[in-house]
C-alpha cells in the first residue's frame, strides 16, 4: 500500500503522519506543493497538521491553491482515499472535497491537550477498527478547529451517517460537537484531532494506531 504525504511551508506534522503510515506497513512518499502530479500508485494521499503557509487569509486557503491540490482533488475524484488532520481537515473543506469549514475556536485560544473522542459510525476504511460509540483519547493542537456548517449540511452529514468522530467535551465549540466527517463515498475523512500523535506508547497511548493499520490492511486488499 503506497502513501503519499504532501508537505506545505508550514506543515509541522507530515513526518508524524508519514511514520504512521510506515509503522502500519505502507510505502510512503513525500511530496512537495509544487509538485503538480502525484507519484505513480497512490493509494491514500495524506494532507497532515501544521499552519501551511502561516495561517495567512484562512487556514487551508493558499495551500488549497497550490499546484499539487488539483492532483489531490482529482485523486478523491476518481475515488482514491485522503486523510487530512487538522489543518488537512482545513485544506480539504478549501478544496471543496469536504463540507463546512473550520472557525477560530469559541474561547479565541489556542488549545493543545488530548481529548475524548467517540466513533460515530465504523463504516469506513478509516474507522473500520474502531467499534461504532468506542470512545477513544486522542490529542488536538488548533486554534481554527470549531467546525461549523448550515443546518441543511448537518442534516445530510448525520442522516448519511458521515460523522465520523464527535468530541465527548466539546473543546472549541464545534457545532454538534463534530470532530470529523466523511465525504459522500466514504473515502475522504477530514478531522481535527490528532490519531497520528497517538500511534505508539512512547507518544502516551496508541488509540490513533487503529486508523492507520486498518486503512493499510484495507487498501492493501482492495
Amino acid at each position: 500500500m503506497h502513501a503519499a504525504v504532501i508537505v506545505f511551508p508550514g506543515s509541522n506534522c507530515d513526518r508524524d503522519m508519514a511514520v504512521a503510515f510506515e509503522k502500519a506497513g505502507a510505502k510512503v512518499s513525500m511530496v512537495w506543493h509544487k509538485d503538480t502530479a502525484l507519484p505513480k500508485d497512490v493509494d491514500i494521499i495524506g494532507v497532515p497538521g501544521g499552519f501551511s503557509f502561516g495561517d495567512y487569509l484562512r487556514c487551508g486557503a493558499i495551500a488549497a491553491n497550490s499546484p499539487i491540490c488539483q492532483s489531490v482533488v482529482a485523486h478523491a475524484e476518481r475515488g482514491g482515499y485522503v486523510l487530512g488532520i487538522c489543518n488537512g481537515f482545513q485544506v480539504l473543506t478549501e478544496t471543496g472535497l469536504l463540507p463546512g469549514v473550520l472557525l477560530r475556536n469559541v474561547n479565541l485560544k489556542y488549545i493543545c491537550k488530548p481529548v475524548r473522542l467517540r466513533v460515530e459510525t465504523a463504516d469506513s476504511a478509516f474507522t473500520a477498527g474502531y467499534q461504532s460509540g468506542q470512545e477513544i483519547t486522542v490529542p488536538i493542537a488548533h486554534h481554527d478547529g470549531n467546525y461549523f456548517a448550515d443546518g441543511e449540511t448537518l442534516k445530510r452529514l448525520h442522516g448519511e451517517a458521515r460523522v465520523a468522530f464527535t468530541y465527548c467535551d466539546n473543546p472549541n465549540g464545534s457545532v454538534d460537537d463534530i470532530a470529523g466527517v466523511l465525504s459522500q463515498n466514504r473515502r475522504v475523512l477530514g478531522m481535527m484531532p490528532h490519531p497520528e500523535r497517538m500511534a505508539e506508547p512512547l507518544q502516551g497511548g496508541t488509540d490513533g494506531a487503529a486508523m492507520f493499520r486498518t486503512l493499510v490492511d484495507q487498501l492493501a486488499e482492495a
